[in-house]
């Protein structure tokens, strides 16, 4: 997804960084089935099954990525194209920490224990159950970032709606190439599948986990390659609210006409 896009090491196979200086968008994109190539001019391409790179792309962050881990996050205010839509509200005050560690943070999560996650967006409350025993290493990466508040004030920057359906999340740069300057290996992949109400991380090729993530709200075929960590229990309407708004422009693969900004993320075990 515009990576949709986690952070990704320079050079990254399928992914593409893109600068107004060289014409695009800024935001990396890949390319659903029977859909188009988002890059400010729609360009169409080849099913899936074909071009499995493309679809590859759709969760890999660029190459400046490797210099922007170093940078906090600019204050970020909604694009003129993301609007406050039916259901939705505006977000609360505030701008994302963009805090940086050096390295993924120690197994301190409780791997035979039941947690949840809380986001609280402006579209609605989102529960998601994490699945801590098949994913430890994400669900700790993910409850430590939960814990910093590095997910609050942060926006969802991309949404497919053509043959991938995903809401793409966890940026604090909303620019699809932000990360918390750690990177950490893929888990749970063998048999991998994401149907709706899945929660999977968003990388740039094997080993590249941060913090970007992606909500399925239909259905949606890939290959094995993004770590699945938890299921949406509850909220799931509010992703379908927001797909059923679609993208800014009117394509099938960019930012989302909602302004969906995460108010606040939390974890609880037990």
């Amino acid at each position: 997804m515009r990576t949709a896009e986690p952070e990704g090491a320079a050079g990254a196979p399928f992914s593409r960084v893109d600068t107004h200086a060289t014409g695009r968008t800024g935001r990396m994109r890949g390319t659903p089935s029977s859909a188009t190539r988002f890059r400010g001019d729609l360009t169409k391409v080849t099913s899936i099954s074909q071009h499995r790179s493309h679809i590859r792309a759709l969760f890999g962050i660029g190459a400046v990525a490797a210099a922007l881990v170093a940078l906090a996050p600019a204050a970020q205010t909604a694009p003129q194209h993301q609007a406050v839509i039916p259901g939705c509200t505006p977000a609360m005050a505030g701008v994302p920490n963009g805090k940086q560690w050096p390295t993924e943070p120690a197994l301190t999560i409780d791997t035979a224990a039941s947690h949840t996650a809380t986001l609280e967006t402006t579209c609605g409350t989102v529960t998601v159950e994490l699945d801590a025993a098949a994913a430890p290493r994400t669900v700790n990466s993910f409850a430590f970032l939960a814990g910093e508040g590095y997910f609050d004030h942060t926006r969802c920057h991309r949404l497919t709606t053509q043959g991938i359906f995903v809401l793409q999340c966890g940026d604090p740069t909303a620019t699809g190439m932000g990360g918390p300057g750690y990177k950490f290996g893929d888990e749970n992949l063998a048999g991998a599948v994401y149907p709706a109400g899945t929660v999977a991380m968003a990388n740039a090729g094997p080993g590249t986990n941060g913090s970007q993530f992606f909500l399925v709200y239909r259905d949606t075929q890939l290959p094995p390659n993004y770590t699945p960590f938890g299921t949406i229990t509850q909220g799931l309407d509010s992703i379908t609210t927001v797909a059923n708004a679609g993208v800014a422009g009117g394509g099938a693969d960019g930012a989302p006409v909602a302004d969906v900004v995460f108010n606040a993320v939390t974890t609880a075990q037990g």
